[in-house]
């Protein structure tokens, strides 16, 4: 067996609306059956994860709020994998009039106030501090080198597992430095024409019927059919 786990975003990719649909969850039974692992990598703060997702209990391991905090479902652990947001640019952002949301070290906002936060990040110098990630509309800002790929590496690292062995899948922006460490790159139907360019495959199936598409070739063939451009050495 070449791919022993799936890493799947989830706004956009497993979810639609924010909700996921049925035909999802047997599809995520049938490959931990398999013997294969999950990995739920997500932009979402945790708490908000969970409210939306319960059943994010079934994954091995969650990444969230786009790489900067690891979360292991069996035991209930978070494990904060870098520093929290500078208050200086909490503050510079509530005097620009930007509203936003912060997690252990996420601070999220809509992409409209682009200017304001790039504003903010130059007048206190914090340009090769942190850097700023979109995800279709929404823009968030994490300490630079904090991303889906370094979360996910972290996560993996934890199950003793290779990125050459995982299949990644995801729709947006955000989801562009994980999927280009996988194995195998997967862009459900509903994705970004640049995710969709540098996909090894694209479902026929929008958002978590593509994910269940998918886990239905790994459960086939292992993606024995593809030839994949992001094959690791």
């Amino acid at each position: 067996m070449r791919f022993l786990a799936l890493a799947t975003d989830y706004d956009g990719t497993l979810a639609t609306h924010g909700r996921v649909d049925g035909i999802v969850l047997p599809a995520l039974g049938r490959l931990r059956a398999s013997g294969r692992k999950l990995l739920l990598v997500t932009g979402r703060e945790l708490h908000d994860l969970q409210n939306a997702f319960p059943e994010a209990a079934l994954f091995d391991r969650v990444i969230a709020e786009n790489g900067a905090l690891l979360f292991r479902p069996s035991s209930n652990e978070e494990i904060a994998l870098c520093g929290p947001p500078d208050p200086r640019l909490l503050a510079a952002l509530r005097g620009r009039g930007v509203p936003f949301s912060t997690g252990r070290a996420i601070v999220a906002t809509d992409d409209a106030h682009h200017a304001a936060v790039a504003s903010a990040i130059h007048e206190l110098n914090l340009a090769l501090e942190v850097h700023i990630i979109l995800n279709k509309g929404s823009l968030m800002i994490l300490p630079t080198g904090v991303d889906k790929k370094t979360g996910l590496e972290a996560a993996l690292a934890e199950l003793q597992l290779a990125p050459a062995n995982v299949a990644g899948i995801g729709d947006a922006e955000n989801d562009a430095s994980m999927l280009a460490a996988c194995g195998c790159a997967a862009a459900v139907a509903n994705a970004l024409p640049q995710i969709k360019r540098d996909a090894d495959l694209v479902t026929a199936s929008a958002h978590g019927a593509g994910v269940a598409e998918l886990i239905g070739q790994l459960l086939d063939n292992d993606l024995g059919r593809y030839a994949l451009r992001h094959t690791r050495g």
